[in-house]
């Protein structure tokens, strides 16, 4: 069988493969064969200490957001600012999104990754042919972008936008549905949480939502397979990276293997049900000055139990340049440090050779 690296067509960015999933299923994979071998930097692969209380994740309870206790708003609003300050991460719970939605959605995807190919017709003829958009209504592939990647993933992903205009698969029985509710509930969340770190920078909270043209605001809905691995530390899920959004709101199985990297270690991420985690991206940190960061974070691989996660980046509208914002800049005196691009510009950029395991936001950097 040959490689997924020599089957797939190099001029086809986000085309589709036989896949990790497949490959897996397809034979008895006893190692990690060696163009998925991922080499860790053993000066940046410290792992914390969980029971360290200085690796706990802020918790912010949302509900306390639309509270009508000023106390409890001044409160929480506080917390948040210090989560957005100092981690980037945190989980968010009491959102109002049900738990059953929540596992509805991942069976969902995890129906989608067990579909033969031939039940993926419409998927696999559009990413087929030439040169595919990063901003593809729907997007199918493994690894990450196989025109320029030199290590593949440990991974095969469905990615759709489902914002401005939502878009979905037809098979299996029931993803449209359900994709649809969950990411029009995910946004409704999503939108509240916008509107809180507006406030917690001293601003109306609706001052970046409008800067950003969020009504027209660009959704995703990012589905991950991770199917266990014979040998976990020599592969990789994703590797570090950040967000290009605004706020991503991220849900997993029972299997935890999100790790964040915070005060210089690599915090695993517990699954934890019914529950958000939610990061703040690169645009977050361009609005807000570098007040509060893009925090740099990577999915590891397991050797018992596949792993699904379902991210949903949230970010401004696709033409949207985005800046520092003038009313941040003025209340705190500063001037920008980052230099305007549309949105679109910088997924692009993201995605390019030029920022291949590397920091685009550096690539913006006054």
């Amino acid at each position: 069988m040959a490689s997924l690296k020599q089957s797939c067509d190099d001029d086809n960015i986000g085309s589709i493969t036989n896949g990790i999933k497949a490959l897996v299923e397809s034979r008895d994979v006893r190692s990690v064969p060696s163009e998925y071998t991922f080499i860790r930097n053993p000066n940046e692969d410290h792992e914390a200490d969980l029971n360290d209380p200085d690796h706990s994740i802020p918790i912010i309870d949302f509900s306390l957001l639309t509270s009508d206790s000023p106390q409890q708003r001044s409160k929480i609003l506080h917390d948040l600012q210090k989560a957005c300050q100092e981690w980037g991460f945190f989980l968010l719970i009491n959102h109002g999104v049900g738990e059953s939605l929540m596992k509805r959605m991942i069976e969902m995807c995890r129906d989608f990754f067990n579909m033969p190919a031939e039940e993926k017709p419409e998927i696999i003829s559009n990413n087929k042919g030439a040169k595919r958009s990063v901003l593809e209504p729907i997007m199918y592939g493994t690894s990450f972008n196989v025109a320029i990647d030199k290590v593949l993933l440990w991974r095969d992903f469905i990615k759709v936008i489902s914002h401005p205009h939502f878009n979905s698969p037809h098979n299996p029985q029931g993803f449209r549905e359900t994709a649809l509710e969950f990411s029009t509930r995910t946004r409704e969340v999503a939108s509240k949480v916008v509107k809180a770190i507006s406030e917690t920078l001293g601003l109306e909270e609706d001052c970046i939502s409008k800067a950003m043209n969020w009504d027209e605001g660009l959704q995703l809905l990012a589905a991950n397979y991770y199917p266990a691995c014979p040998e976990p530390d020599r592969a990789i899920g994703i590797p570090p990276h950040t967000d290009h959004g605004l706020v991503t709101l991220l849900i997993q199985n029972e299997m935890s293997g999100l790790q964040v990297q915070h005060k210089g270690q690599w915090v695993m991420l517990e699954a934890i049900t019914n529950a958000f985690v939610v990061n703040l991206g690169d645009q977050m940190q361009v609005v807000t000055n570098g007040k509060y960061k893009s925090v740099r974070h990577r999915a590891v691989v397991n050797n018992t139990k596949t792993r699904i996660s379902i991210a949903v980046p949230h970010g401004p509208s696709v033409d949207t340049v985005v800046v520092p914002l003038p009313e941040l800049l003025e209340k705190e005196g500063q001037s920008p440090v980052y230099s305007g691009m549309s949105y679109k510009d910088y997924i692009e950029l993201q995605q390019s050779s030029k920022c291949y395991m590397k920091s685009s936001i550096d690539m913006i950097t006054i």
